[in-house]
């Protein structure tokens, strides 16, 4: 006689037999829509420049830009956020070329909306690290430190440049005190209310960054931790999160994505708006790299990657492989 009370009634594994069921029962789907493509444009060069920190990802020309946007929309990508690469020359203390209608990133801008109009969401970082010869993310003072209300009176004239360029939405990324209040005002004063801002609420200065250094050109010397955020802080994430939303915050980020997953998941439940989280040049180049060593299998890390992303409460994810998963998925 056989006995099976010794057996487990409860098998797991039923649910997990084929391909079919293993997608019947999937608790979290990456879709096309959930992606942004981060993408480079810089000036003075005829054709694009591959980024060697970040195999498969190149600084654009204005015409390749506007190739890599259409490619998009075909992909079914919801956005674009494009970075500004200036010639050295035009670099000054200031940025300068950051607020100049005819500077790079307005001009991509300009460019973009032109080619795409409504059917991608144009997004602009805005920041002054690329613009400024010493790298930094706002106006240093005669310490050499950032100044962080001299650089909100930069921000407020970029947004509105930004704005008046094409942009859907501004990214504030330099980690100012007060940042998002100062380019909503900015916003509201020239009629610009439907612009939206997707504050990068959570940034913090962190080793992952390496390549984007590349990719921008950055002239940085040193390091941001005095406006960066401590990797090893929680807490000071959601003070950044409450100051944010306050001040008028559309949609909030999280920057870097895979080293933050944790902090990901607490704002992701602690907020009633759309959270994206950047998954970032280092964590881009790191799965290239081990790839092209034959170390792990490419195609199922960056999924992987990003499934864990949207399962920590990701609504929008920006990666360098927006388009490519898109087409894929």
């Amino acid at each position: 006689m056989t006995v099976y009370g010794s057996f487990p009634g409860a098998r797991p594994r039923r649910l997990r037999t084929t391909p079919a069921m293993r997608r019947m029962v999937a608790e979290t789907r990456v879709h096309p829509s959930d992606l942004i493509l981060p993408a480079f444009v810089r000036e003075g060069i005829g054709e694009p420049v591959p980024i060697a920190a970040m195999p498969g990802v190149v600084q654009h020309t204005r015409d390749t830009l506007r190739k890599a946007a259409v490619e998009a929309v075909s992909a079914g990508v919801s956005g674009i956020m494009l970075f500004g690469v200036p010639e050295d020359a035009k670099k000054d203390a200031t940025g300068s070329a950051g607020t100049d209608p005819e500077g790079i990133l307005q001009v991509a801008l300009r460019d973009v909306r032109a080619e795409v109009g409504d059917e991608l969401i144009i997004m602009s970082d805005l920041c002054l690290d690329e613009f400024t010869d010493h790298g930094h993310c706002g106006v240093l003072d005669e310490s050499g430190r950032v100044d962080n209300d001299a650089t909100l009176e930069r921000y407020a004239e970029m947004a509105q440049v930004q704005a008046d360029a094409g942009a859907h939405v501004v990214g504030p990324s330099g980690m100012m005190d007060g940042q998002v209040g100062v380019i909503r005002d900015a916003l509201d004063t020239i009629d610009k209310e439907d612009v939206a801002i997707l504050a990068y609420t959570v940034k913090y200065s962190s080793a992952f960054y390496g390549p984007f250094r590349e990719a921008v050109g950055s002239s940085l010397q040193g390091d941001r931790k005095t406006y960066q955020q401590d990797p090893a802080n929680v807490r000071e994430s959601l003070r950044e999160l409450a100051l944010d939303l306050d001040e008028g915050a559309d949609m909030v980020m999280v920057k870097p994505a895979g080293p933050y997953l944790d902090v990901l998941a607490k704002v992701a439940e602690s907020v009633h708006v759309p959270v994206a989280a950047y998954q970032i040049s280092g964590e881009y180049s790191m799965i290239e790299a081990a790839a092209e060593k034959g170390w792990i299998d490419r195609d199922r890390a960056i999924l992987e990657t990003l499934t864990g992303i949207k399962r920590a409460g990701a609504n929008m994810i920006l990666t360098y492989w927006a388009t490519e998963v898109a087409q894929r998925l």
